[in-house]
C-alpha cells in the first residue's frame, strides 16, 4: 500500500496518507523558530501499522531540515524522541520531558 507524509500547512498538521487517504496525522503549531508538536494519532482502521513511527519520523526530519527546534509536548513525540536519539539534539534542554 502506497503511504506518504505530507505537511498539510492549512491544517498546522503533517498527515500519513495510505492509498492517498489520510490515516493520522501530527498536530503542530509554528513558532518562529520552534514546531510545538501537541498530539499525534492514527485512525482506528490503521492502527498496529507502525503509521506513528514513520509519521513522526519524517515530521522530525522535515523540522531539522528547515531549522526548527522541536518542542514535544505530544507524549508520543517526546518518547519517540527519547527512543532514537539521533533527533535528540533537535529538542532544547528546557524543552525535554522527563
Amino acid at each position: 500500500m502506497p503511504m506518504e507524509v505530507v505537511d498539510n500547512t492549512t491544517e498546522n498538521r503533517f498527515e500519513i496518507l495510505v492509498d492517498g487517504k489520510v490515516a493520522g496525522f501530527a498536530d503542530y503549531r509554528l513558532l518562529p523558530t520552534k514546531v510545538v508538536f501537541t498530539h499525534t494519532e492514527v485512525l482506528p482502521a490503521y492502527e498496529g501499522q507502525g503509521l506513528a513511527g514513520k509519521l513522526v519520523e519524517q515530521a522530525l526530519r522535515t523540522s531539522a531540515d528547515t531549522g526548527l527546534r522541536v518542542v514535544p509536548l505530544c507524549p508520543y513525540v517526546a518518547k519517540y524522541i527519547q527512543r532514537h536519539p539521533e533527533f535528540q539534539d533537535l529538542v532544547d534542554a528546557q524543552d525535554r520531558t522527563a
